[in-house]
């Protein structure tokens, strides 16, 4: 009878909870032990800044799993406050220290590890102040509640304006403090474009909410926050969310192969540089789905699926991880933006002619109560028109937007199958056009070439003739592009004779829908070189076109 194969799992949470259960799946011999240095083996943490806001009302809530229910459910024998402390090759064993500071030795056939990822903390005067904090974990979020119940500050500073950086600024405002938004990069959430990174700063800023982008913190006193260019910010309550350094520390001093990116190398089937031992997770470099680059995307989707994939393979199965594209979705009080793919800065990194379209469209049927503005930005092939990333911001239906554009980036569709993608409709949900419907429509005549167009994001013009088609009223609440002539779309065929043949026309309306209708009327009226500027004027105001104008849709 053959031993029970012994698998040994470090960290718990997302990846290595998803590889303890599907290994058990895969073999009900093995004998599977999960150590954890915390005291919660599986928790929620994408969920903490949302108890911290008080819209999770329960703290047990997040407790995904406890050992107790980790044997009753899956005999998987699961140790907290156990911490590894070195991990022997040779011998393959783990040291680990107990509860109770002894030590002992582990043997395993197949290790898998599953450390995640610490805050990065700056080494900056001020930064161990007891009112500055970093969120990992559930123990943080108690020091952080804990704080706000009993200190009640009413101004708090976010450094940093990732991911959790926003949730976290959300979530201090949803308890009524002031909050500010700092960040190194000229815009929130550097993952954007810049035009969509800047609008999004503008749908969230309030009285009470602002951002302070282009920002290098010099030190944290006892009244708030300094800078290098001044001036000071007042602070009641710091929240640094600067990045995550892969915890590899056991890995390097066993000898394994450190990536370029800082997590542990693994292939396919997660292994490590030694076929016994898996990475997942925050800690572990895989590649990017689209470009194959090596990539460490520390979040809890591919998290879960590498710890299924290294539970499989670790139990004797055979699984291989695709790689990840980073899809992801943030809500920045009533705005929300989902990302998928590429940026226009990775697809360039990563060797692509592509263009951009960017698309102003509404959340269902217009006539139907309660409709909200979508935006949404893709990146595709110069040439194919396969999509290589999108962007997607607005009130509401950003998600599925977002999971649309991802399943079709996922399968290598073009903008041209967006055109004709059956999508659900009925007024509540959407429209008989859904937005990515439309999205595929104007990139697809740009990849066309139906009609000539200008990139807002890369042109600067040069003795072109600017023909603003907006009705005169928009012109004089928005503003318009220097040296516009305005000529609305309803009057440009009478007045076409006011318009120069030898000189290249670029139209522009509000949005772009009636500056590329604009445009195909000239081109069949014989103007021969006409082109249509992407987006519009709010797309060329947000790319530093213009000046003035606030939003409109």
């Amino acid at each position: 009878m053959r031993k029970p194969r012994r698998i040994l799992i470090v960290g718990g949470v997302a990846g290595g909870a998803s590889a303890a259960v599907r290994a058990r799946r895969v073999d009900e011999t093995a004998e599977i032990h999960v150590f954890e240095r915390g005291p919660y083996i599986s928790f929620a943490n994408c969920g903490l800044p949302y108890f911290i806001a008080g819209e999770i009302r329960e703290r047990g809530d997040l407790v995904v799993m406890t050992p107790e229910r980790f044997w009753s459910r899956s005999r998987i024998h699961a140790h907290v406050r156990h911490e590894v402390l070195s991990i022997d090759r040779v011998a393959k064993t783990l040291r680990v220290r107990g509860a109770g500071g002894v030590e002992r030795d582990e043997a395993y056939d197949r290790l898998i590890l599953s450390q995640g990822a610490t805050p990065v903390v700056p080494a900056i005067p001020g930064v161990d102040r007891p009112n500055v904090f970093t969120l990992r974990d559930i123990p943080d979020m108690d020091r952080i509640v804990r704080f706000l119940d009993e200190e009640k500050p009413r101004c708090a500073v976010v450094i940093g304006g990732g991911f959790i950086g926003l949730e976290m600024a959300e979530a201090f405002h949803h308890r009524g403090i002031h909050v500010t938004v700092v960040e190194r990069n000229p815009h929130m959430l550097p993952l954007l474009d810049g035009d969509m990174g800047l609008l999004l700063e503008e749908r969230s800023r309030r009285a009470d909410f602002s951002f302070r982008g282009n920002a290098t913190v010099t030190a944290f006193t006892e009244a708030g926050v300094d800078f290098a260019d001044g001036p000071h910010l007042a602070a009641d309550l710091v929240l640094l969310s600067v990045g995550a350094k892969a915890e590899v520390g056991l890995a390097r001093e066993a000898g394994l192969e450190i990536g370029v990116t800082g997590g542990v190398k693994t292939n396919g089937r997660m292994e490590s540089s030694d076929p016994h031992i898996y990475a997942v997770g925050d800690a572990a470099e895989t590649i990017h789905a689209l470009t194959g680059a090596r990539a460490r995307i520390a979040l809890a989707g591919p998290a879960n699926r590498q710890g299924r994939v290294a539970g499989t393979n670790a139990a004797g199965g055979k699984l291989i991880y695709p790689g990840a594209m980073g899809t992801s979705i943030v809500r920045v009080l009533d705005t929300t933006v989902g990302f998928a793919g590429l940026n226009s800065r990775q697809a360039a990194a990563a060797g692509f002619s592509f263009f951009t379209s960017m698309t102003r469209d509404f959340s269902h049927a217009h006539y139907y109560p309660g409709a909200t503005p979508v935006v949404t930005k893709v990146i595709a092939e110069e040439g194919t028109g396969r999509l290589l990333g999108a962007q997607v911001l607005g009130e509401g239906g950003v998600d599925k937007r977002t999971d649309v554009l991802a399943t079709a980036i996922a399968g290598k569709m073009s903008v041209f199958d967006l055109e004709t993608l059956d999508l659900a409709y009925s007024p509540p949900f959407g429209s008989a056009n859904d937005p990515v419907n439309t999205a595929g429509f104007v990139a697809g005549h740009i990849a066309r070439g139906d009609v000539a167009s200008v990139a807002p994001e890369t042109w600067r013009g040069g003795g072109e003739l600017l023909l603003d088609v907006r009705e005169s009223e928009e012109v004089r609440e928005y503003g318009s592009l220097p040296g516009a002539v305005n000529i609305p779309l309803g009057e440009l065929r009478a007045r076409v004779g006011e318009l120069p043949h030898g000189r290249r026309l670029v139209t522009f309306c509000q949005k772009g829908q009636r500056g590329y209708l604009a445009a195909c009327a000239l081109h069949g009226l014989g103007f021969e070189d006409v082109a249509n500027l992407r987006g519009g004027f709010l797309q060329a105001r947000l790319n530093g076109l213009c000046s003035g104008g606030v939003e409109a849709v």
